[in-house]
C-alpha cells in the first residue's frame, strides 16, 4: 500500500534550497512568457478558416481562457500542498504513485519542452536572417535512405547559439536568469499592448468586419471543436509557476498567485489581440492566413511598420525560449533526486544552487532536434498526450482532497469540484477528437508511454543496486 505524505513532502525539506529566490512578480512574469508563443500570432487565420464568424472565433478564445483559467486555480492548490520543484512529476507521484509522475516527466523532456525550444529557436533564427536580407546560403543537409537526418545551416547555427547563451544564462544564478526572463517578456507585453492600442485608435481598419452574430448551432459544430484545439495549444504554459516549486518565494502563496494572475492577463490580451486582427482583416483576408499578425499590420500600419512588427515578434520568441529553458530542467532535477533520473542531473551548483546538469541536458536536447526534422512529427504526433498527463494531475488533485480532507493548505480551488471536473472534461475531448481524427496519435504516444515504462524499470534496478541511484554520479563542472 502506498504510504501517504503530508501536504508538504519530506522531499521538500529534504532537498537543499538555493540561495536564489524568484519573487511574485518574476513567477507571473514566467507564466505570460511560457503562453504567449508563436500561437497567437499564427493560428487565428485557421480558425477564421473553421469558423467563418468573427464572433464565433471570440467565443472560442474566450472558452479557451476559461478552461486554462480552471487549470490555473487547480494547479495553484496542488503547487500549495507539494511546493517542490517538478510540477506534473510531483504532483502525480503524490496522487497516483511515482510511475505515473515519471511517466509525465518522460514525457516532458520528449515533447513538452525540447521540442517547443527546438521549435521557436529555428523560427527565431528563420527571421533574424529574413530581417537581413536571408540567409547566406543553404547550408549542408545529410541523408539517410532519401530521409533528413542532419541539417548544419545558417538557420541552425543561430538557432543553436541562442540555446546556448540562455542555457548558460539560467545555469549562473536564478536572479541573472529571471532578470533576463523579466526583460524579455516586459519587451514582448509591450509589444503586444502597444499593437492593439495604436491598431484600434489609428490603424486602418473597419468595425463592419466583426458582421453579424453567428446561429448557436455553430458553437455545437466539429469546426468548433477543431478550433479549440488550436487555442487550447495556444494556452499552454499556463503551469509554468508550477515547475519552479520551492524556489519561488513563499511558494505556497506565491505559486497559486502567479498561476492565476499569469493566466488571466494572457487571457485579456489573447482577446484584445484578435479584436485586433477582425478590425485590421476581413474574414476572407485573414481565412487561413499564417502570418496573421504581420497581415494585420500590414493591412493597419502598412508595409514599413508590417516589417518592424515582424521583426519584434521574432525578438518576443526569445522570451518563450529562455522561460522553457528555466522551467523544464526543474522537472529532471526533482525525478533525479528521487532516484528516477540520471543521478548527475540531481546535482545543484554549489554557490548560486542552480541545476546545472539538468539545464545542461534540456540545452542539448533541444540542440539535437534543432539540427534534425524530428521534432515537428514529435510534436504532432505527441502532444495530445500533454493534454491527457494534464488531466491526470487534475484529477489527482480530486483523490487528494478525498484522502486528506483536512490536510491544511493555504489556498484551495475556486469552484471546487466544478472546476477541476470541467479541466478534465475538456481535456478528455481534446484527446478522444485527436484519437479519432488522427488516429496514428495513439499508436505513437503508446509507443512513448511504453518506452517510459521500460525506463523507469531501468531507473529502479538501478537504484535498487548496492550504492546505485540512478547511475554513476556526475557532479556539476
Amino acid at each position: 500500500m502506498k504510504t501517504l505524505t503530508p501536504a508538504v513532502s519530506p522531499e521538500v525539506a529534504a532537498t537543499p534550497a538555493p540561495q536564489d529566490k524568484m519573487g511574485p512578480f518574476s513567477a507571473t512574469v514566467l507564466v505570460v512568457a511560457n503562453m504567449v508563443g508563436t500561437g497567437i500570432f499564427t493560428t487565428s487565420g485557421f480558425i477564421i478558416q473553421e469558423l467563418g464568424n468573427p464572433w464565433a472565433m471570440l467565443g472560442c478564445w474566450a472558452l479557451g481562457g476559461l478552461f486554462a483559467l480552471a487549470g490555473a486555480l487547480c494547479y495553484g492548490e496542488l503547487g500549495a500542498r507539494y511546493p517542490r520543484a517538478g510540477g506534473e512529476y510531483v504532483f502525480l507521484r503524490e496522487s497516483f504513485g511515482e510511475l505515473a509522475g515519471f511517466l509525465s516527466g518522460w514525457i516532458s523532456l520528449l515533447v513538452g519542452f525540447s521540442a517547443p525550444i527546438a521549435a521557436a529557436s529555428v523560427a527565431f533564427a528563420a527571421y533574424f536572417w529574413a530581417g537581413l536580407g536571408g540567409p547566406p546560403g543553404p547550408g549542408v543537409a545529410w541523408t539517410v535512405g532519401g530521409i533528413t537526418v542532419l541539417t548544419l545551416s545558417p538557420v541552425t547555427l543561430v538557432a543553436g547559439g541562442v540555446i546556448v547563451v540562455f542555457a548558460l544564462v539560467h545555469r549562473h544564478s536564478l536572479s541573472l536568469g529571471c532578470r533576463v526572463q523579466n526583460l524579455l517578456t516586459l519587451f514582448k507585453i509591450t509589444l503586444i499592448l502597444g499593437f492593439i492600442f495604436l491598431g484600434l485608435m489609428w490603424g486602418q481598419g473597419s468595425l463592419a468586419h466583426f458582421g453579424e452574430a453567428p446561429s448557436p448551432r455553430l458553437f455545437l459544430s466539429g469546426s468548433f471543436a477543431t478550433s479549440l484545439i488550436y487555442i487550447t495549444f495556444a494556452y499552454s504554459g499556463w503551469n509554468a509557476a508550477a515547475y519552479m516549486g520551492s524556489e519561488i518565494s513563499r511558494p505556497t502563496r506565491n505559486i497559486p498567485l502567479a498561476l492565476m494572475a499569469g493566466t488571466l492577463l494572457v487571457v485579456i490580451l489573447y482577446l484584445l489581440l484578435n479584436v485586433t486582427y477582425i478590425y485590421g482583416l476581413s474574414p476572407r483576408e485573414m481565412s487561413g492566413v499564417l502570418e496573421v499578425g504581420e497581415k494585420t499590420a500590414l493591412n493597419l500600419f502598412g508595409p514599413r511598420v508590417s516589417r518592424v512588427f515582424s521583426q519584434a515578434i521574432a525578438l518576443s520568441l526569445l522570451s518563450l525560449i529562455s522561460a522553457m529553458l528555466m522551467t523544464g530542467p526543474r522537472v529532471y532535477l526533482a525525478m533525479a533526486q528521487d532516484g528516477l533520473f540520471f543521478s548527475g542531473v540531481s546535482k545543484r551548483g554549489a554557490t548560486r544552487g542552480t541545476p546545472g546538469n539538468a539545464i545542461l541536458l534540456q540545452a542539448v536536447l533541444a540542440l539535437v532536434m534543432v539540427v534534425t526534422t524530428s521534432f515537428e512529427n514529435l510534436l504532432l504526433f505527441i502532444g495530445f498526450t500533454l493534454s491527457l498527463f494534464a488531466s491526470l494531475t487534475v484529477a489527482g488533485l480530486m483523490v487528494l482532497r478525498r484522502r486528506r480532507p483536512d490536510a491544511p493548505v493555504a489556498y484551495t480551488t475556486v469552484g471546487y469540484p466544478l472546476t477541476p471536473l470541467f479541466f478534465i472534461l475538456c481535456n478528455l475531448w481534446i484527446v478522444l477528437h485527436a484519437l479519432f481524427s488522427k488516429p496514428l496519435v495513439a499508436l505513437v504516444g503508446l509507443a512513448a508511454i511504453l518506452v517510459g515504462l521500460l525506463l523507469y524499470g531501468w531507473f529502479k534496478r538501478a537504484a535498487a543496486r548496492p550504492g546505485g541511484k540512478g547511475d554513476t554520479p556526475a557532479g556539476e563542472h
